[in-house]
């Protein structure tokens, strides 16, 4: 865990200033994106994910391997992506920050790397111009890490699994914008050529 936090804050230094569009003004998340966010495919996908990782590591090992255990481990996960979006969003929008990701506008794979790591970390602001720490991002992760060890079985029930489930919900964050950096753009469609279409069926 050690090893990753400093190999976060280095490609965070080494991002330097810049990188994406340049944004005056943050735009705040709404109401409507947090519900969304709260119950979506993105979020039942990834809890089905994180619980059958978690039932092929028998983890916590007190809720089994049986159907069971993998609808407590979906039941945690979701339980866990609730916290977390409710935390960040009130974080969020009570300390002025856009969590939105903006693509960056560098060539090269360590400086879009660098980016995106640092994009988690630090956010442009909703009432004026300038950046700010993601204060909702890094307290939903930790909040969400500790708060779900309320419903945990005693092996994963201690404020240490705790936080060291927060460090993970955090990573996944920056593995998010890290995706959405490197993802493909969407190439815009040439448009139809109607004109020509009618003068052939005309001919």
């Amino acid at each position: 865990m050690r090893s990753v936090l400093i190999f976060t804050c280095a490609l965070t230094i080494a991002a330097g200033p810049g990188g994406a569009a340049q944004h005056t003004r943050g735009r705040p998340e709404t109401a409507h994106e947090y519900a969304h966010r709260l119950v979506s495919k993105r979020s039942l996908a990834l809890a089905g994910a994180s619980a059958a990782v978690g039932q092929v590591r028998n983890h916590p090992h007190e809720w089994g391997t049986g159907i069971g255990g993998y609808a407590r481990r979906v039941g945690s996960a979701l339980g866990e992506h609730v916290v977390k979006e409710t935390i960040q969003f009130g974080v969020a929008t009570l300390h002025h920050e856009d969590l939105h990701y903006y693509r960056s506008n560098l060539h090269g794979t360590l400086p879009r790397l660098g980016y995106a790591v640092k994009s988690t970390f630090i956010v442009p602001r909703t009432d004026r111009a300038g950046k700010t720490v993601a204060a909702g991002r890094i307290s939903g992760a930790f909040g969400a890490g500790i708060v779900s060890r309320a419903w945990q079985p005693a092996s994963t029930a201690g404020i240490g699994a705790g936080i060291a489930s927060g460090g993970i919900i955090l990573g996944a964050d920056v593995g998010a914008n890290v995706a959405r950096e490197f993802w493909p753009r969407k190439k815009a469609r040439p448009p139809r050529r109607h004109s020509a279409r009618r003068t052939a069926h005309s001919s």
